[in-house]
């Protein structure tokens, strides 16, 4: 049986080893000494907003701090947050086998070009987790929303498909995995405005004017990528650029068109709202900071997602985290207003 690694188990790493694990694939995880001694006391409690729940007991979690369990991984997942990439690229180098297949299931664009710089020998594809995972305590992790598993095509994954597909979590295999990337992006810019509401996000996103603060980011990203020449995937029934006109709909209007988009855990939240909540370095650089750096590249501006970098960049330090709609709307519409970005001449 393949052995598969997940590198940096935290709650997708946890809740997607687990639910390989107790389907029968030869599992190792490997993460921080909380989290094994959470898991060696309670062992893996899983479950999804469809009321599914699986228990992998902790006699048969096979969970290490030590990076020399990489040694026997013939595929690894890379699910640890982005800031720590290039040390994992490290860590990977000094242990992996010759042939092993490695898929980075992080936020951002560039995670797997980092680890394949430092890979040269080995296949690093990009993958994405496009499901929200809540780590409750307790080895308990929830899955509040829905999605599959996605990953750029290669022909070394077939000997791993059936482990994904018997766990529930299918492999989608797609030739272009930066739209797909960039289609997630825009998603994610509601992170960080969940995170600043600190409200679930089936009560954040079924309140007009906090999805009106989703549409100000993702119009001002989408006017920057079809400038670059960027092409998103469509992720959901509807084509990207359709999105922002749907978030601002009246809440009756929504509602009525958009209940998969509210097929979620109504106790789900944003990972940023959970790493605030627990003191943690967000990835705010990674999802609106891409952004930016698209931005920068044009030799233009992104005020909006600028402005939603800066209040996270608060919230770490103490500051709000409480603020409702109309507020924060009011001061991003401010910002849009002021003009759409332009590119200048080099």
């Amino acid at each position: 049986m393949a052995s598969i690694c997940i590198f940096g188990a935290g709650s997708i790493g946890c809740y997607v080893g687990g639910r390989l694990g107790a389907s029968g694939a030869a599992i190792q995880l490997i993460g921080r000494p909380r989290i094994a001694e959470e898991l060696g006391q309670h062992g893996l409690h899983l479950s999804d907003y469809r009321g599914d729940a699986l228990h992998w007991p902790a006699e048969a979690v096979r969970f290490s701090t030590a990076t020399e369990t990489l040694n026997d991984a013939e595929l690894v997942l890379v699910t640890v947050k982005s800031a720590a990439t290039t040390d994992t690229a490290d860590i990977l180098a000094r242990h992996l086998r010759p042939g092993a297949l490695v898929i980075s299931f992080q936020n951002g664009l560039g995670n797997a070009a980092i680890l394949a710089k430092r890979l040269p020998k080995h296949q690093v594809l990009a993958g994405m987790v496009p499901f929200n995972v809540v780590h409750q305590g307790q080895g308990r992790f929830h899955q509040g929303s829905e999605g599959s598993l996605e990953v750029a095509a290669s022909s070394g994954l077939a000997p791993f498909l059936p482990a994904f597909k018997q766990a529930g979590l299918p492999l989608l295999q797609h030739a272009d995995m930066q739209a797909v990337l960039w289609a997630k992006l825009l998603l994610n810019l509601n992170n960080a405005i969940n995170a600043l509401c600190g409200q679930p996000l089936k009560q954040e996103l079924s309140q007009r004017d906090f999805r009106r603060c989703l549409a100000l980011a993702q119009r001002e990203a989408l006017h920057l990528m079809q400038i670059a020449g960027i092409r998103p995937a469509r992720l959901t029934p509807l084509p990207p650029g359709w999105i922002p006109s749907l978030l601002g709909a009246p809440n009756v209007l929504f509602h009525l068109l958009a209940n998969k988009m509210l097929a979620i855990d109504p106790e789900a939240r944003s990972s940023m709202w959970e790493d605030l909540e627990n003191g943690r370095a967000t990835e705010i650089d990674w999802l609106n900071g891409e952004v930016l750096r698209l931005a920068e590249s044009l030799r233009t501006t992104a005020p909006v997602n600028a402005h939603l970098i800066a209040l996270i960049r608060a919230a770490e330090r103490g500051g709000r985290r409480d603020w409702t709609g109309p507020e924060l709307y009011a001061q991003l519409r401010r910002l849009a207003s002021s003009g759409r970005p332009q590119p200048q001449p080099r």
